[in-house]
């Protein structure tokens, strides 16, 4: 798949279903800092369609974006930000399952996490939460540019033993920096889009 054209449309914090009835949806999530806005980014081969900041947490909506006229990218907030009150965390976490639930066109939901760190509280729930409401969920490793070339067959098999209880195998590893996986990732989300 080839992206050609990408475009910011949307941010909402409610009434998911009422905005998009038409195109399927790929979402993107992970915890604050992982990557998400670079990834999309790099994706599109735009570096200013998704804003990328240097402060974690920065994502506080939903982000739609409109790729090659035919479906959207949607940017969720990152979660498990440690400089967040427990009132802006709860709500970012219900807006989050608001999307879920609301959502008529979401395909597949692609889960990033930092190649060096390991599978997280949060990103657990995520997942059950997922897999509760029937959601297909991918793995992206992000920052493989951050740990040798070697070494990266070897985290993948370390997050597939960490996943073990989800049963999840399907684990991409990318690098916004040099590109590294890209077209692997647009192949998974051409495949769930087909799906």
């Amino acid at each position: 798949m080839q992206i050609k054209k990408a475009e910011f449309r949307k941010t909402l914090v409610r009434d998911f279903a009422d905005y998009n009835g038409e195109f399927p949806e790929i979402a993107f999530v992970g915890k604050s800092n992982v990557g998400k806005s670079s990834l999309i980014n790099m994706l599109t081969n735009n570096s200013k369609l998704a804003y990328v900041s240097k402060k974690q947490g920065k994502t506080r909506v939903i982000n739609y974006y409109l790729i090659n006229d035919s479906f959207y990218f949607i940017d969720l907030p990152g979660y498990g930000f440690a400089n967040a009150s427990k009132e802006e965390m709860i709500k970012w976490s219900s807006m989050i399952e608001r999307y879920f639930e609301e959502s008529n066109c979401l395909k597949c939901v692609f889960l990033l996490m930092d190649i060096r760190r390991n599978v997280s509280e949060f990103d657990e729930l995520m997942i059950r939460y997922a897999f509760d409401l029937g959601i297909p969920v991918k793995v992206v490793l992000t920052k493989a540019d951050k740990i040798a070339k070697s070494k990266r067959k070897t985290e993948i098999f370390r997050f597939i033993r960490e996943l073990a209880n989800y049963n999840i195998t399907d684990i991409v590893p990318v690098s916004s920096e040099d590109r590294y996986g890209k077209e692997e990732l647009l192949k998974k989300i051409e495949e769930c889009l087909s799906s």
